[in-house]
């Protein structure tokens, strides 16, 4: 009778599968086959589905794996990061290339899976800022689920409008990201860090103007 409990080369093959489908998913979209994984991976399809069951549970792993590295990744340099971990992250960005072209390739499916991928990563971006206004490394909000929603859906267009003009090369994200980061890296940091407006004025007015007239 099998065991209940994975053996350790049961755990490495599906990890391996996981992350080899990642990739190929990155590169080639949500089309590639499961046979173009399993040759990735060094196993046979049968195998692949031996460990997920089907392609949109394989999928899914993906989905669990990306969300769970982006948090990782943000939570570290927003959270627990000192600049020169920011900067040793930035000298790492192809580790992170898999996730972008994932994470683009997502979005540009479209369909309940992709709106779900965004509200999980939008939840992960509320969680991780909380975690980092309760650390003292980020001011807090009025209204932090809007705040969250806001940087994710900025990040996220930001990217997508930046690979618009500048596709990459056969699927591969390493150049691209890295030219997209050095565009972006200075004015996000000013941004964020200084502000942009010179005064509370236009915040005051809205604020007012949300809260209502004055009773009469």
């Amino acid at each position: 009778m099998r065991s209940e409990v994975p053996v350790a080369s049961d755990v490495t093959a599906r990890a391996r599968i996981r992350d080899a489908a990642i990739r190929r998913f990155a590169a080639d979209g949500f089309g590639a086959s499961v046979r173009a994984i399993a040759a990735d991976a060094g196993v046979s399809p049968g195998l692949v589905i031996h460990h997920f069951g089907s392609k949109e549970a394989l999928r899914a792993a993906c989905d669990e794996q990306v969300l769970q590295d982006v948090r990782v990744a943000k939570t570290e340099t927003i959270v627990r990061g000192t600049p020169a971990d920011m900067l040793v992250q930035l000298a790492h960005l192809d580790e992170y290339a898999a996730l972008t072209g994932y994470l683009v390739q997502a979005l540009h499916a479209g369909g309940d899976l992709a709106d779900d991928f965004l509200d999980r990563l939008t939840e992960d971006a509320e969680a991780y800022l909380e975690e980092a206004v309760a650390a003292g490394r980020v001011l807090p909000s009025r209204d932090p689920a809007a705040r969250a929603r806001f940087l994710a859906r900025a990040s996220v267009g930001g990217l997508l409008v930046y690979l618009r003009r500048h596709p990459p090369d056969g699927g591969d994200y390493r150049a691209t990201l890295r030219a997209y980061i050095d565009e972006i890296a200075l004015p996000a940091l000013e941004l964020y860090t200084e502000g942009l407006l010179a005064d509370s004025g236009l915040l005051d007015a809205y604020l007012a103007g949300r809260a209502g007239p004055p009773d009469r």
